[in-house]
């Protein structure tokens, strides 16, 4: 990735993957509901320095405690973390960092990069397209809402294996075009 795009950019990118990929292709099939209410927090994190990304990361969980018409957030992080490994580091990082300051059982950590790629499975298996997303991210779900959500679900185990299964029918070909659609997006548009 070379220049980055202004930030409104970078929302309208992952505004339009989530609406044309996790919720076009029922990905979560939680996510429509909360697109539809416009619940759903974009952040930048402008800064690429570790530190500040995790501040960020704290930051945005004090936000949905005090507000509860947020129901999830998405922490965008475009400086500093194109490399999957030293993303899957930082990942861990803020996943303790969220048990440290008292969030575990109250906000889980869902993780999402251009390059994901499911330990044990090929780089270019489709099933990867379940977790990668037009930047590096974070996922601020509400760990109470996730498993309300699940409870009134029929068979929340069989989910992910729909995904790869839906996933791989389309191939990496179709869903690399239908991500790059989503790197196409501006604000203006």
């Amino acid at each position: 990735m070379s220049e980055r795009p202004l930030d409104a950019d970078v929302i309208a990118m992952t505004r339009a993957w989530v609406a044309n990929f996790v919720v076009a292709h029922d990905v979560c099939p939680f996510a429509g509901r909360e697109v539809r209410r416009d619940s759903v927090r974009y952040v930048v994190a402008g800064d690429a320095a570790p530190e500040r990304l995790l501040h960020t990361l704290i930051e945005e969980c004090q936000r949905l405690d005090g507000e509860p018409a947020i129901e999830t957030t998405l922490v965008i992080l475009p400086e500093g973390l194109a490399d999957f490994d030293d993303y899957l580091d930082l990942l861990g990082v803020a996943e303790a960092l969220l048990e440290a300051e008292g969030y575990a059982g109250i906000y889980q950590l869902a993780s999402f990069h251009p390059d994901y790629v499911f330990e044990g499975v090929a780089a270019n298996d489709p099933a990867n397209y379940t977790n990668r997303s037009p930047w590096p991210m974070w996922h601020l779900l509400r760990e109470a809402s996730v498993e309300a959500a699940v409870a009134g679900y029929a068979d929340p185990d069989a989910i992910p294996e729909r995904n790869v299964a839906v996933l791989r029918e389309m191939g990496s070909a179709a869903l690399a075009e239908q991500w790059a659609a989503c790197r196409r997006v501006r604000a203006s548009d």
